[in-house]
């Protein structure tokens, strides 16, 4: 069984701008919860250069039905041209956290 959970992965370039996007996000109900995760390295290709970034990774628990919203707020916050913004389905979890996450969400 998948739920209409999400997790959404994004990445930012500083602890203030992964700090403001995770309390905007949950200010406006797009997400229930957002992990900062410092420490990432991301090599990746841009603009025909190979780049070698330190990066925050931002983990963001939400709900299928706002995630256009979500990602139109994170495309309109962030700082980069193309921001990462991969939505990964929950298959399943606890009934409590799931039940929390509605609360928590626009509906």
């Amino acid at each position: 069984m998948v739920t209409d959970k999400i997790v959404v992965l994004t990445t930012c370039e500083s602890q203030d701008q992964a700090e403001q996007l995770a309390r905007r996000l949950i200010e406006d109900r797009l997400a229930a919860c957002v992990n900062i995760l410092p420490g990432a390295r991301s090599i990746y290709r841009w603009k025909d250069k190979i780049e070698d970034a330190a990066e925050f990774v931002l983990v963001i628990k939400s709900r299928r039905d706002v995630f256009d919203k979500l990602r139109a707020a994170i495309a309109r916050l962030h700082s980069y041209e193309i921001p990462e913004v991969i939505a990964l389905p929950v298959v399943d979890g606890s009934d409590a956290y799931l039940k929390w996450l509605d609360r928590e969400l626009a509906s």
